[in-house]
């Protein structure tokens, strides 16, 4: 094997960022950006260390079967056949006795999903969901409400958006390649970045104004920034008439929201508020106010999105030069790709997690995952006794992750799928290690946007270990629980000819640059007359129809968080350019050279009021739990809020690398595995107490 240039998709994170490989032989000398698709070779961190995860010996290396008590780490190597058997004849048990509807299984969500949710509806049951619960729910689900469309039904054009608002999406520090880069370049071109958090961050260091606003106060400020610009008339008219429902009812709902009123609760001067307005209201419609990437913040975080949704129709920013450009998949232009999904009836049964009935208003597309203990523990629709997680960790990413593993007691089986050990993958009765994304191909996906197309994952290098590509394994269970004929090819070159029929495209045409354009010039729609939302009137709906229905309020009044008691901080996560949200990446050889350990951010004053200094061992408590993180004092966070990065905590003893280094967030965010309006988990609702460990 000589040198060689591949084309693929990086899997570090969900950014899912194009990538090229160069490889030597089997080996992969180095990982850059696709500089066809993101106008150079630069790529994160996260992404160039993708060739320390090959060649990890601290991953799963053979199918494996639990040989002592659940998390005990005791583990029996087996062949894939005999693993496979053994899965496939306790799901035939449990489904005989429960029915299918018994079986969920889960994942991180994303494009490349078509194998497990096939696998899934071929055995009959309803329950797919992904890790949105603790994350984007409810903006997907208020962005699905007010435009009929997902978070990511959008494109953000940024390279030519005058003035980016930013209610704490830390674009150029939690960053996916892309995006940081054209964002970059909108600076660069003398767009306006405005950044709203309540602490300094990198992203705030390139912002031309900074906002440090008092946690849990943006609706507010979001609804004063509605009511300036309908009192001012910075909205547009022409937009607003032709494409929403229900302004006169926004108007009347938003009156008491004045600038004056924001600046009591959020801290920010009225006076800033309303240039801010008019400074948005003069550069539209090239405007974007960002909806938000990591939203499980409060139980009201529904409307925070709901408002930003309505702030950029407003602005008429939709399909517009500088805003958000509706995308177009393949089938917009008569080439769509062919769909395993498609083939299988959709199954009848009610799912578990009460999307579609408890909850009528949220979308079983990303279901609700913190749901799934509870159901556990009480058999209430029905009983759930096996759950297949693949590639998501629920145990490192939910809330209270000792309440999860008291409900996943009563799963007579547990599997994971996945590249790395989980958390929950050693807690699981059978774990299935997935091939790398550099050692396997995936099915074509569609690339949505102004210019839909395709892309492909390919491997670049043979396989390490006794692994095996989730093609094949969803397909193995599939010929053993009997439904093998919705799996129909023997292998991945078979399905991606199977997918392009009839586009007049084969699996060569993505040699040359990875991915395939299906258009020259943008699609972008006729804004007088051809805009299409999918909410029941067409239009953009500040009254949703779909919420009244339900019985759901389009609007609510703000209110004011919940008041510290003394002593206690909010607490607030999130992720840096070298970790992932969850903990793919803090075991990885290169990354964790450069952040071994998470710490503790805290207001210099506070601290003196503590006797913390920089660098003390602090003991951090919530609800008896209690976790341990040294300080690091800045003056550049909200005096009410402490800080931590998340995924730190690792409790598998077979990662040494990360294993017991810094605190765990989830662990003190007891009691927040709840399904709040917007089907999210409410996070940033936890409170901590902090001082100097003994």
């Amino acid at each position: 094997m000589g040198s060689k240039r591949v084309y693929s998709i990086c899997a570090m994170c969900t950014g899912r960022c194009p990538i090229v490989v160069d490889v030597n032989g089997n080996e992969v000398e180095h990982i850059w950006g696709n500089p066809h698709l993101l106008g150079g070779y630069h790529l994160c961190p996260r992404g160039a260390a993708g060739k320390a995860l090959l060649n990890d010996t601290e991953r799963p290396q053979t199918p494996l079967i639990r040989d002592g008590e659940r998390g005990s780490g005791k583990w029996k190597s087996v062949s894939w056949d005999e693993a496979l058997d053994y899965v496939a004849e306790k799901l035939k048990k449990i489904i005989d006795t429960y029915g299918a509807k018994s079986v969920v299984l889960s994942d991180r969500g994303g494009a490349i999903t078509e194998f497990e949710k096939t696998f899934i509806a071929a055995i009959g049951s309803p329950n797919y969901f992904n890790h949105h619960a603790a994350c984007s729910n409810s903006i997907h689900n208020a962005h699905l409400s007010v435009a009929g469309l997902a978070r990511n039904g959008v494109t953000y054009d940024y390279k030519n958006c005058k003035y980016l608002v930013s209610f704490g999406r830390n674009l150029l520090e939690s960053l996916v390649t892309g995006e940081a880069k054209n964002v970059i370049d909108m600076i660069d071109n003398g767009g306006k970045l405005i950044q709203i958090d309540v602490r300094w961050n990198y992203t705030a260091a390139k912002a031309d104004r900074f906002f440090l606003i008092n946690p849990g106060t943006d609706y507010a400020l979001a609804l004063a920034l509605i009511h300036v610009i309908i009192k001012d008339s910075l909205y547009d008219s022409d937009f607003v008439k032709r494409w929403t429902v229900g302004f006169e009812e926004l108007s009347n709902f938003v009156k008491p929201y004045t600038p004056e009123f924001a600046e009591k609760e959020t801290g920010i001067p009225a006076a800033e508020i309303v240039k801010l307005a008019h400074d948005v209201g003069n550069a539209k419609p090239s405007v974007i106010f960002h909806l938000g990437w990591m939203t499980a913040w409060y139980s009201n975080d529904f409307y925070l999105r709901r408002a930003i949704c309505s702030l950029n129709a407003l602005l008429g920013v939709y399909e517009a030069k500088g805003g958000l450009i509706i995308n177009k998949g393949p089938a917009a232009v008569g080439k769509p790709l062919k769909s395993l999904l498609a083939q299988v009836p959709k199954p009848k049964d009610p799912r578990f997690d009460g999307c579609g009935t408890k909850y009528p208003h949220l979308s079983g597309q990303w279901g609700l995952a913190q749901e799934l203990a509870h159901v556990l523990l009480t058999d209430d629709p029905y009983p759930v006794r096996a759950y297949i997680v693949f590639r998501h960790d629920p145990l490192a990413s939910l809330p209270d992750p000792d309440f999860f593993r008291s409900a996943f007691k009563k799963l007579d089986l547990l599997v994971s799928i996945d590249v790395n050990y989980s958390e929950t993958g050693w807690f699981s009765d059978v774990i299935l290690p997935e091939d790398t994304y550099l050692e396997r191909t995936d099915h074509v996906i569609a690339r949505n946007g102004p210019k839909p197309g395709y892309i492909l994952r390919q491997a670049a290098v043979q396989r390490r270990f006794d692994t095996r590509p989730r093609w094949w394994i969803f397909k193995e269970l599939a010929n053993r629980l009997g439904v093998g004929q919705y799996f129909p090819y023997n292998s991945i070159e078979e399905l991606i000819a199977w997918q392009l029929e009839g586009t007049g495209y084969k699996l060569e045409d993505f040699n040359e640059k990875g991915y395939i354009e299906l258009v020259d010039k943008p699609i972008m729609w006729d804004r007088t007359d051809g805009l299409k939302f999918k909410t029941p009137s067409g239009k953009i709906e500040f009254i949703s129809k779909k919420l009244e229905d339900a019985g759901v309020p389009s609007f609510i009044p703000y209110e004011k968080p919940i008041e510290l008691k003394p002593g206690r901080f909010r607490l607030v996560t999130s992720k840096c350019a070298l970790h992932t949200q969850g903990r793919t990446t803090s075991n990885n050889r290169l990354l964790n050279e450069y952040v071994s350990e998470n710490h503790l951010y805290i207001h210099e004053d506070k601290a003196v009021e503590l006797g913390i200094k920089e660098g003390d061992l602090l003991e951090v408590e919530n609800e008896g739990e209690k976790q341990y993180i040294k300080a690091k004092l800045t003056k550049y966070i909200h005096p009410d809020v402490v800080f931590m990065l998340h995924g730190f905590g690792d409790d598998v003893p077979l990662r040494t690398r990360s294993f017991g280094k810094g605190a765990s967030d989830i662990r003190l965010q007891k009691g927040l595995a709840k399904v709040a309006i917007g089907g999210n988990c409410p996070y940033t609702e936890c409170t901590v107490s902090v001082k100097k460990a003994n």
